[in-house]
């Protein structure tokens, strides 16, 4: 069963579309990106989320006093680590937690090892961490053994090669933010409709 992550709202009306599509977790990116949002503002569009649905939050490189006060002010349930945060740093915070790891090769992949933190795979950002809108080469994940472990897949996924992703390397849970987008904006019709192709895909395995 793949479970499905909308990340980088911004919108009350987006994220009530997301939850009654049947989203399982929504993400709220407090690094700067042109998705990020603040502790009050993500606390605002919380009040939209049920309790069955997590909360992510996402960080680059912040510190363990930013991390825990916005984690406490949303509330969050999970930290989303998108730097170069390092497995003892995790580990001081101890807050539950995945940990981004942008793929280009093997040895990219092979670094999640070392973390007690649930990895989220993704593509090589541009201007940004990740967020690319790119996929990366899946056949890493099958090379290094990943995939007799959970993990996260991200980066240029989208209603149409989502359920090829979820066949190939089974993810636990696909995360998207560009490829819901029309024009740098969240678009309802495509939440809707990545979320439904994902559950279809659960059913038919």
């Amino acid at each position: 069963m793949t479970k499905v992550k909308i990340c980088g709202l911004t919108e009350a009306r987006h994220v009530r579309v997301a939850v009654d599509a049947g989203a399982d977790a929504i993400g709220f990116v407090f690094a700067p990106s042109r998705r990020q949002v603040t502790a009050d503002q993500a606390a605002e569009l919380a009040v939209h989320i049920p309790q069955s649905v997590l909360k992510v939050g996402v960080f680059v490189n912040a510190t363990q006093n930013e991390i825990q006060e916005i984690y406490e002010t949303v509330p969050l349930d999970i930290v989303q680590y998108h730097g170069e945060e390092t497995p003892e740093f995790i580990e001081k915070v101890g807050l539950p937690a995945f940990k981004a790891f942008s793929i280009k090769d093997s040895d990219d992949a092979k670094r999640a090892s070392a973390y007690n933190a649930t990895p989220l795979f993704d593509a090589p950002g541009v201007e940004f961490k990740g967020g690319s809108g790119k996929t990366f080469n899946w056949d890493i994940l099958k090379e290094t053994g990943f995939l007799e472990r959970p993990f996260i897949l991200a980066g240029g996924l989208n209603a149409k090669n989502v359920g090829e992703a979820i066949r190939q390397v089974n993810p636990v849970m696909v995360d998207i933010s560009s490829g819901v987008e029309i024009e740098k904006r969240k678009d309802e019709q495509l939440i809707r409709e990545f979320i439904k192709t994902v559950k279809l895909k659960n059913e038919e395995r």
